[in-house]
């Protein structure tokens, strides 16, 4: 398959938060890169966050691995189980973290910065929820 063009892939920002939970993820866009491109057994996006926006509220996967490649800017990663005080990492275009499913380590991306950073969620298995 050629490569995605990134344009040409509708940039959202909706969320299923209810409207008390909601804020945080306001300034989140996302491009939805698995059903452009055919991919039907991962799931994958380009996400960009604004200054100030969160990319979820923490969460975990019970039946889904998932991996982040940060592309641009910076973001503050908070991370750690439920009986844990959170770990907060600074992360940069380059890193790389990633999730196994069923470790119940919750966590989410957080823009501190004034600038946007952006990218890419990678997951695969079963989506099972968790928290």
């Amino acid at each position: 398959m050629p490569r995605l063009d990134l344009d040409a892939i509708p940039q959202i920002n909706t969320t299923s938060y209810p409207p008390e939970h909601a804020e945080a993820v306001s300034g989140r866009w996302f491009r939805r890169l698995a059903p452009a491109s055919g991919l039907t057994h991962i799931g994958a996006s380009h996400v960009v966050l604004k200054p100030g926006a969160w990319s979820s509220h923490r969460h975990w996967h019970d039946g889904e691995d998932e991996m982040v490649v940060m592309l641009s800017g910076e973001a503050v990663l908070v991370e750690g189980g439920p009986d844990e005080t959170p770990t907060r990492t600074v992360l940069r275009a380059g890193d790389i973290c990633t999730w196994p499913a069923g470790t119940g380590i919750g966590h989410n991306l957080c823009n501190e910065s004034q600038a946007d950073c952006s990218f890419v969620a990678i997951s695969g298995g079963a989506r099972t929820g968790g928290g």
